[in-house]
């Protein structure tokens, strides 16, 4: 007895030498823990173990071994008391279960923003798998294939964990991909919730170093997209680990970073992994072979890459270029706007292989291809026509939303699709039913900034239809919808009874006055006062809107080039008024007075002489590119209203193109608004006039 007794405390005092009770710790920026002393005979400790194993009192031997626990949480800097938590449990060198309940995401965050993930194990009796019950290597594919839902993926992994940890969360991410929104949020509470999923994160951590390196992406990929908070300590460990590993890339590997990147919020980490991965496509841009993966690098370039970069991008895509397919071409948009980039050589080229592959192109891809011209302010005219004159041969085929969506953007590049607008008119007519308030919002603002409906031969009708249908929505429509809507109408000329009534009730006015967007809905409501007094309206005549004043414009230099023509052509400055201002607000660039004929111009002094009735107002607009539909001389719906309400007020509206004006000679420029100054009559007195001076 007395020999065992001996031997009992000979091992405990063994035991007591090899495993402290407590050690110091180095906690890194990552969260990654260091021992300050490492203890490099751990065989001993296991031999001790194994032989310890076979006595009958190893549990007493053991009860007041130690595990480790942080007391602090996680420390971006300095150093950190990591103490020992006392278990009634064998300690030695084996894998943690899969039965224990850890906790990763806590709700605290410390000073720089990232949440303390502390993990707790409760240790099982399963401690240690023996070679004979090592489970098999399972791929994500077959995982995801095997399980139904996100849970049967963890409760696979807590059965039988397997290297690398990424195919789990891969699997999980292909699994969610497959269920619809309200399914997807489901099962992530569910998952979130497993005890199996803090382990997962656990073994994901700690295999970052070792797996390789597109298996560290896929996991990244995979937990970015479930949804794990993104200032978790595990993204932020597989960002620093991505980031120090990076000169392991590959094509695969660029394609699957330049995705994740994509899909991440902006932090110190990101940047960091952002101008490390620059760096690396940088050096290895010649070397990328897949025309997607070079699309996929580009698109995660960012806007605000140096220029010499973008360039090299773009030389390789155009070394490239007999190998883009239809679908590489449709692609190049998208990513060159991305990256902000207006490569005209690319985007003439990618132009034609998607006209010429038209057919079959889906709506969504014409969508963004349009985007995509609008941010790179590419306006392809023969593209644009193409898109639209296929949308409009093929019309019956496409759903009107779809077809909606795309005169929205048809809007925005400035560009009329005439024939598609009138088969969308026609559909209008025929199914109202179609009609709901969203869209009849977005309607009415195509049609009437594109002033498409002025001569329309069923422009009566599609308005009847769209005021009825407007009608219909009076008792739910905000006040900001309704004024969007009866602004467009005064756009188009046509004035609703109903709504317009609804609108000037004052509930309504006294909403749109105070909101934030007071300057611009008092500035539409200037214009139907406007419209209430100059347009032929039976029923509005008398009304008088207390709106507050609009704050003028400051003055703006007239055109030059204008200026010194008219100073030529009608003898002196004294013949013609500069910015002149008009209520509501309108401004003309240069008025001119002329006898009712239109063969002399009267001086400023003279006009005070003579009688109004004698007069004609010439109003001259010098006009923009922009207040016109895209390569045309169709004007806009602002511009068409402007001149119809100078028409009302009695001037005579010339519309002079600055930038046609800025390409003609002085002589031409003069012989230009001669000709729209003076009647057909007058013009060999007006040049006789004009050689004398």
């Amino acid at each position: 007895m007395s020999n065992k007794a001996g031997s009992l405390f000979w091992n405990l005092k063994q035991f007591r030498t090899l495993v402290p009770k407590s050690r110091t710790m180095r906690l890194y920026p990552l969260g990654l823990c260091k021992p300050k002393i490492v203890y490099s005979d751990w065989n001993t400790l296991n031999d001790f173990c194994k032989r310890m194993q076979s006595s009958g009192i190893i549990r007493y031997l053991f009860q007041d071994a130690f595990i480790l626990k942080s007391d602090v949480g996680f420390q971006k800097k300095g150093i950190s008391t990591v103490t020992a938590l006392r278990i009634d449990r064998l300690l030695c060198a084996r894998r943690l279960s899969f039965d224990s309940k850890q906790s990763l995401v806590s709700v605290d965050k410390s000073n720089d923003g990232l949440k303390k993930v502390n993990f707790h194990h409760e240790v099982s009796n399963e401690d240690v798998l023996n070679n004979k019950t090592k489970p098999n290597r399972i791929s994500n594919s077959t995982l995801s294939q095997e399980c139904n839902s996100l849970s049967d993926v963890l409760d696979t992994f807590s059965k039988a964990p397997t290297f690398p940890s990424s195919n789990y969360f891969t699997a999980m991410w292909t699994i969610a991909k497959r269920l619809s929104d309200e399914q997807k949020r489901f099962e992530k509470q569910l998952m979130f919730s497993h005890p199996a999923f803090n382990q997962l994160c656990e073994h994901t951590m700690r295999e970052a170093k070792i797996m390789q390196y597109k298996y560290l992406l896929f996991s990244l990929h995979a937990i970015v997209k479930l949804g794990i908070p993104q200032n978790t300590l595990l993204v932020q460990t597989l960002l620093r680990v991505t980031q120090e590993r990076i000169n392991e890339c590959d094509d695969v590997c660029l394609s699957v970073l330049s995705t994740v990147l994509e899909a991440m919020e902006p932090c110190r980490n990101v940047h960091a992994l952002q101008a490390g991965f620059r760096i690396l496509v940088d050096q290895q841009v010649w070397k990328i072979e897949d025309v997607l993966t070079l699309q996929a690098v580009m698109k995660c370039i960012g806007k605000d890459a140096p220029n010499a970069l973008k360039r090299k991008l773009e030389m390789k895509a155009l070394k490239e270029l007999d190998r883009f397919s239809v679908v590489n071409s449709q692609h190049m948009f998208e990513v060159l706007a991305a990256m902000n980039h207006r490569s005209l050589i690319l985007l003439n080229e990618c132009s034609k292989m998607v006209l010429g592959n038209i057919h079959g192109c889906p709506l969504k891809i014409m969508i963004n291809i349009l985007q995509s011209c609008k941010d790179l302010r590419y306006y392809n005219l023969d593209l644009f026509k193409g898109l639209a004159d296929y949308v409009a041969t093929t019309f019956d085929i496409w759903k009107f939303k779809k077809v909606l969506f795309l005169l929205i953007s048809f809007e925005n590049l400035g560009f009329q699709p005439v024939d598609l607008m009138d088969l969308f008119m026609k559909r209008i007519v025929e199914e109202p039913e179609s009609l709901n308030m969203k869209n009849i919002i977005s309607i009415l603002h195509v049609y009437s900034t594109l002033n498409h409906v002025y001569k329309c031969q069923n422009k009566e009708q599609f308005l009847e239809v769209m005021a009825s249908a407007l009608t219909g929505y009076l008792h739910c429509i905000s006040s900001k919808n309704l004024l969007d809507a009866v602004y467009s109408f005064c756009l188009m000329n046509y004035f609703p009874l109903a709504p317009i009534n609804h609108l000037l009730q004052k509930n309504v006015l006294s909403e749109l006055l105070t909101s934030d967007d007071m300057g611009k809905n008092v500035h539409k409501l200037h214009i139907l006062d406007t419209c209430l007094k100059l347009d032929d309206i039976v029923y509005h005549k008398d009304i008088d809107l207390s709106l507050p004043q609009l704050p003028q414009e400051p003055p703006s230099l007239p055109n030059a080039k204008v200026t010194e023509v008219l100073s030529s052509l009608l003898g002196g400055e004294g013949h013609f008024s500069k910015n002149v201002y008009l209520p509501p607000n309108y401004h003309i660039d240069f008025e001119i007075r002329m006898d009712t004929n239109r063969n002399q111009v009267l001086s400023l002094s003279d006009v005070d002489a003579t009688s109004v009735t004698d007069i004609q107002r010439v109003a001259v607009l010098c006009v923009p590119k922009s207040a016109y539909c895209l390569s045309s001389s169709h004007p806009r719906g602002f511009l068409a209203m402007k001149m119809r309400h100078l028409n009302a007020m009695g001037f005579r509206v010339i519309l002079v193109n600055n930038w046609e004006m800025d390409r003609l000679e002085m002589e031409d420029a003069v012989a230009f608004l001669k000709t729209k100054i003076y009647s057909v009559e007058a013009l060999p007195a007006a040049a006789v006039n004009l050689q004398s001076t």
